[in-house]
């Protein structure tokens, strides 16, 4: 069956849908007509109030499981996501504009992906048996921080709830996860599947609103944790403002990363790479390659290559599966974009496709690649997040690498070449801390994601994960008598 998208109210709180129609009207547009789909309500200091209770009092129930229950219910959530994936894929598209070519196939099923990976972990986190002298020993538990709130962007509406809420239900916390403003259906239907799957009502709450209900959450005395996956800038405030309340907190924030592309790459590989990193999603993707450095020898060829595969992006309908290009995510994230685009004309960069709003209805630029691009200018120094690919010319690998760690960020890096002693080199020199060799915006769950410098603070995925959902405790235990001084 599949979902309308107008959800049945604006919340899913304590198990169950919520509304409060004092709270400020959301409006979700479609991003490939500019067609209001949906109307929410931003949730009110009593929705936030509800979320927050129940969501401790689950917490307090959920934690008493052993792992391998908890990792159960998780497991069930995952299956139902797979079972259901065509109906949250069309939700996603509806959401985001991005075609279902690629919904299909990474958001629901990463979702999913994430669930059942942790799911299976949860049952195997313990502490240790720490011996010690003269007989003592210590041991440590593993132990829930309690109430997390999770902060959306809205590329990713569906998988950043997962990826926020799976590791934190499978160490015994509840999650109360905020999506964006402007993707906000897809959490909706997650919420409603932990519920399915298990989860004890208020273990994983939505909430909706922009700016201020954001910062009602992070602000609350009773939240132990905040995860935030967003800009530089709203990372910083929201950073600050956990601190107030010395919370844990993760922080997945943008970047401006480079690829760097050495003459000796496989051309078609690399051109696919830069494509991955700078068009899938519309160019709507944290972890892009925007700075595309192609070494001298290739460079034309590089071009030549990347305009003919340009031609082949097919433009359209995001419900038509045949379409492998959508719109921006809203007008406001256009008019963004395009102004880049006119600031990397004004600054002498050499447009070779693209560069433009398409004339059709919602939310389009066309795939835009500027070449003979400088390091001091603005489209290489600032993150665009949308389909503009900065392509600069190098000529060394000793004058590249400091040019391509010359950025304030530091999210993700790559490179190709069929050097293998060069790319281990290469990226072991780079300040990133998502990298690819070959390859690039792989994320699967297994590996850590996040950023080094102002890209952020913690990791999402794999193990690593786990430290930031969970806390140690530290016991030492005396076997002797214990002597003191007086």
């Amino acid at each position: 069956m599949s979902y309308d998208t107008q959800p049945q109210a604006s919340h899913f709180v304590d198990g169950q849908y919520l509304e409060d129609t004092a709270g400020e009207v959301i409006e979700v547009v479609y991003p490939a007509t500019g067609a209001v789909i949906a109307r929410l309500h931003a949730a009110t200091p009593a929705v936030i109030e509800q979320a927050i209770s129940s969501g401790r009092r689950a917490q307090a129930e959920w934690r008493k499981l052993s792992g391998t229950e908890r990792g159960r219910v998780l497991r069930r959530a995952a299956d139902i996501i797979r079972e259901r994936n065509r109906d949250l894929s069309v939700l996603e598209s509806y959401d985001t504009g991005k075609p279902l070519s690629e919904t299909l196939y990474v958001d629901a099923t990463s979702a999913a992906d994430a669930l059942e990976y942790f799911g299976g972990l949860a049952g195997s986190l313990t502490g240790e048996h720490v011996q010690l002298p003269d007989g003592n020993w210590g041991y440590t538990v593993r132990e829930p921080l309690g109430l997390c709130v999770g902060i959306g962007a809205w590329n990713y509406p569906t998988q950043i709830s997962c990826w926020k809420g799976a590791p934190a239900l499978a160490c015994g916390n509840a999650m109360i996860f905020k999506p964006s403003e402007e993707t906000p259906l897809c959490a909706l239907k997650v919420a409603e599947i932990m519920i399915e799957a298990g989860a004890p009502a208020g273990l994983y709450n939505v909430v909706q609103g922009a700016g201020a209900v954001g910062a009602a959450l992070v602000t609350d005395p009773r939240v132990d944790k905040v995860s935030l996956t967003g800009s530089v800038p709203t990372g910083r405030k929201v950073y600050a403002a956990a601190a107030e309340g010395m919370k844990h907190v993760t922080m997945e924030l943008g970047g401006k990363s480079p690829l760097v592309i050495f003459d000796d790459a496989d051309l078609e590989n690399a051109v696919g790479g830069a494509i991955l990193g700078n068009f899938y999603s519309s160019g709507q993707v944290c972890s892009n390659g925007t700075r595309v450095f192609v070494q001298k020898g290739i460079k034309e060829a590089f071009l030549e290559r990347l305009a003919v595969r340009l031609q082949g992006a097919v433009i359209g309908d995001p419900m038509d599966e045949a379409v492998t290009f959508g719109p921006m995510v809203s007008a406001r994230q256009r008019e963004i974009v395009l102004g880049y685009i006119e600031k990397g004309v004004a600054e002498g960069a050499r447009l070779v496709c693209g560069g433009a709003a398409l004339e059709r209805d919602g939310f389009y630029i066309a795939p835009t690649v500027f070449a003979d691009v400088t390091d001091d200018m603005v489209i290489a120094r600032e993150e665009i997040f949308g389909p503009v690919m900065a392509v600069l010319d190098f000529e060394s690998e000793d004058e590249v690498l400091p040019r391509a760690n010359d950025t304030t960020m530091g999210l993700s890096a790559g490179v190709f070449t069929r050097d293998l002693a060069r790319a281990h080199r290469v990226i072991e020199a780079l300040d990133a801390g998502s990298c690819f060799i070959n390859s690039y915006n792989d994320a699967p769950v297994e590996l850590p994601f996040g950023g080094v410098k102002m890209s952020g603070v913690g990791r999402e995925n794999s193990k690593a994960a786990i430290g930031h959902y969970s806390q140690l405790k530290s016991v030492f235990v005396r076997m002797g008598d214990v002597e003191a001084p007086f």
